[in-house]
Parts: C-alpha cells; sequence; structure tokens
C-alpha cells in the first residue's frame, strides 16, 4: 500500500472538488494502492471563534460583490462538472474550522475518517450548516456511526486543539502554502483539485513501479 496524505480544509470549495476527482478514481479502481489520510491546514487560522458573515468575509477577501463572484465562477463551473450539489447562497457563516479538523481527527481514530470529511464538506456546501457549532458538529459525528455525546464532551474541552494547530504548523513550515495538497509515498506532493483522469495515471504509474520492484 502507499500512503496517500491529504492536507484539507472543509470550508475549501477546491478541497471538496479535488476530492470528488480522487474519489472518482477510486471507485474506478477499487483495487487502487492508497492508505488515505487527512491532515487539518486552516484556511483562515485567524479566523474569530464564532466565524464572520460570509458575504463580507468574501467581498472583504476580493474586493467586493463582483470580486468574490468572479474569484467562485470557476469554483462553481468545476462542481458542476463534478457532479456536486454546491449551494453557495445557501452559507451565512464562514466558521473556525479547528473544532471541525478536531471531529475529522477523532473520526480517524475510530476508522471514519474520510466519511467525517465527506460529511463536513456536504454540511457546509450543499446544507449550508454551520461546521464551526458545536452542536452541528455532534450531529454530523452522529451520522456517520460517532458517539455524539462523547463529541461534545471533547469539543467542550481542549482535547487536541495543541495537536491540531501543531500540525497545521508543520505543515505551513514544510512550506504548504494553499490547499488541497495531496502527498504521494511521502515524498511527491501533488497540488490543487485534480481530476479522476490525473489520479487513474497516477495508480497506473504505482502499479507499474510495483511491478518493477
Amino acid at each position: 500500500m502507499v500512503k496517500l496524505d491529504i492536507l484539507s480544509d472543509p470550508i475549501c470549495p477546491w478541497c471538496w472538488i479535488g476530492k470528488a476527482g480522487l474519489d472518482a478514481a477510486l471507485m474506478e479502481e477499487p483495487d487502487h494502492p492508497f492508505t488515505i489520510e487527512w491532515h487539518p491546514f486552516q484556511l483562515n487560522p485567524d479566523m474569530p471563534a464564532g466565524g464572520i458573515d460570509r458575504r463580507a468575509y468574501l467581498e472583504a477577501k476580493f474586493g467586493g460583490r463582483e470580486g468574490a463572484a468572479q474569484a467562485y465562477a470557476p469554483v462553481v463551473e468545476r462542481a458542476e462538472a463534478a457532479g456536486l450539489d454546491l449551494n453557495l447562497d445557501r452559507i451565512a457563516t464562514t466558521p473556525n474550522t479547528l473544532d471541525a479538523h478536531r471531529l475529522i481527527h477523532w473520526a480517524g481514530i475510530e476508522g471514519r475518517q474520510t466519511a467525517a470529511v465527506s460529511a463536513l464538506f456536504k454540511a457546509y456546501f450543499t446544507e449550508g450548516r454551520d461546521i464551526g457549532d458545536h452542536d452541528v458538529l455532534a450531529d454530523i459525528a452522529d451520522g456517520i456511526e460517532m458517539d455524539a455525546s462523547v463529541v461534545r464532551r471533547l469539543l467542550e474541552s481542549d482535547a487536541d486543539l495543541d495537536d491540531i494547530r501543531a500540525r497545521d504548523a508543520h505543515s505551513r513550515d514544510m512550506g504548504v502554502t494553499s490547499v488541497p495538497t495531496f502527498i504521494v509515498a511521502q515524498r511527491h506532493a501533488v497540488p490543487g483539485a485534480q481530476t479522476k483522469e490525473m489520479w487513474l495515471e497516477v495508480i497506473a504509474d504505482i502499479r507499474a513501479q510495483i511491478a518493477e520492484s
């Protein structure tokens, strides 16, 4: 098996699109060689704990409503092409994702990490839910067969906060500046939302290398 480390943030639309491309390839190649692990990277590490109004956030980031619309035009196009149900008009709040990353970490301990990532993307981009809210996160945990009451107690504590921040900082120290970033076999970094076809080529190359060894 080949380790595939994925640096991602659940409010990053390109991360969702990149996951869709990878998922499509893995469905086509169910005997793929990858062992997948998701890692935290906050797009907005200085975001207030309660998040901020999404419209205000986007207009500040992209220089007004028109700039935000232009910036998201390729996102909408790629999401549609990938068959994703993207409902940007439902999103009221841009959250701090530190707690969402804690949920992904705890889900990984229970073997449900990719399910957690999928559920968070759907909750945020399709349903417009505030994935910085503890009730929402506990409900997402329940939906992937985690113990919601345990998750809620953990969220109310400082459990793994320092670990998530340290892992995020480590990625930045290693030179990662944007997500998604995929690291194949702990050696080859593949940045950006790649297509199904690209991942099929990677899988084929890995199989050829294994066959030659």
